[in-house]
């Protein structure tokens, strides 16, 4: 057997030396850019899947909030899907309470957004801003009135339609894929003058096009994936992305089973995806929206049997996508973490991504829209 000599042992140890003291640099780079960067769930939650609706966010569940270092999260007001006008528009009302109510039992971790400056007043004070939005316009489809009321309770971002039609336009597992209404037409302008950034993260392609031309401000899919990639309703073109990013707005990439074919993602699934829409959209116009909650999810029989009765429910209502399945959890392997984004940052960094690119997708160029689209 060749022994080791002291002067190869000299060389392997300083070269070991040297690699390890570049590794904890770089770590020390990645901890820094996330520090001090604005960071931005285009669309997310709070707690995780065993999380009752409207039960309070325990204390575990704050923590994570806050030791996460997300700046903002755009949370979804309820309903989706069809539900009487009347009653909508009073759930989402008490949805709104239900936040509201959050923030102020924890004023230390959470932050009301109205403006792009309180997310960066959010930043400055170490707390997460919350930003409320809809999936739906059930809750004002017959009223668009009822906009006003729901912009002054802090409806920030709408989507226009979800997976199915409403009086507004075609969702995009429509088939008939008719577009934008008269009244969704009407409602777009709305949205406009009073500073509601229009989502089309589920609409139907026509719809879609019909939005993107009918908005005077920028528009986002807060949470998509790349069609190109996986040819699913809820992912978009190469040719929509551009649209998006012409107008001004923002695509976001989601952790969902959309980008892998009905199976778990992983993060490589992920930046595969969200590498694509780099290429085609360009660094300043893609952003991320998890559809995911900030504490990680237990993956044990609780958590199968919960996620398999949702999965049961939605198709019994009618609104779930092809590709939810069973065991393709709402979450990406390797960034099942309250600090997901800074996971994330790493992954970037290492294949090369610059510094600056990084900060615009982590929230960069969300802030941007925000600053576009909302009232000053």
């Amino acid at each position: 057997m060749t022994r080791l000599s002291r002067r190869s042992f000299v060389a392997g140890s300083a070269a070991a030396a040297i690699s390890l003291a570049l590794n904890r640099r770089a770590d020390a780079s990645v901890a820094e850019v996330y520090r001090n960067a604005i960071v931005i769930d285009g669309l997310g939650g709070f707690g995780n899947s065993k999380s009752p609706p409207g039960a309070p966010l325990t204390d575990a569940y704050v923590q994570d909030v806050r030791n996460s270092g997300v700046t903002c999260v755009h949370t979804t007001i309820s309903p989706v899907g069809s539900t009487p006008p009347d009653s909508a528009f009073t759930e989402a009302v008490i949805g709104i309470g239900y936040y509201e109510s959050e923030i102020d039992k924890h004023p230390d971790a959470f932050m009301r957004v109205r403006r792009a400056a309180d997310i960066a007043a959010a930043k400055q004070a170490g707390r997460c801003g919350v930003v409320y939005g809809f999936q739906d316009a059930v809750a004002f489809e017959t009223d668009l009135s009822r906009l006003d009321e729901l912009y002054r309770l802090g409806i920030r971002i709408v989507q226009v339609t979800y997976n199915r039609r409403n009086l507004l336009g075609d969702g995009c597992l429509e088939p008939a894929n008719a577009g934008l209404s008269k009244a969704g037409v009407e409602a777009v302008a709305k949205m406009n003058e009073l500073g509601i950034l229009v989502d089309l993260s589920h609409c139907g392609r026509q719809t879609a096009a019909d939005a993107i031309n009918a908005s005077k401000k920028p528009v986002a899919f807060t949470h998509t994936g790349s069609a190109a990639l996986n040819d699913h309703p809820r992912n978009r073109t190469d040719a929509e992305l551009r649209a998006v990013a012409e107008k001004g707005g923002v695509s976001g990439i989601y952790f969902m089973p959309f980008l892998s074919e009905g199976k778990q993602p992983t993060a490589a699934d992920v930046i595969r995806h969200l590498e694509h829409m780099i290429d085609v959209a360009g660094e300043d116009h893609v952003s991320i929206g998890t559809d995911g909650s900030v504490s990680a999810e237990v993956v044990n029989d609780e958590f199968k049997k919960i996620f398999l009765e949702n999965v049961q429910r939605r198709r019994a209502a009618g609104i779930s996508a092809p590709g939810e399945t069973e065991t393709g959890y709402l979450f990406a392997n390797e960034l099942n973490t309250p600090r997901r984004f800074e996971t994330l940052t790493g992954m970037l960094s290492s294949r090369g991504h610059s510094d600056a690119r990084i900060e615009k997708l982590l929230g960069k160029n969300l802030m941007r829209v925000f600053s576009d689209v909302w009232r000053s």
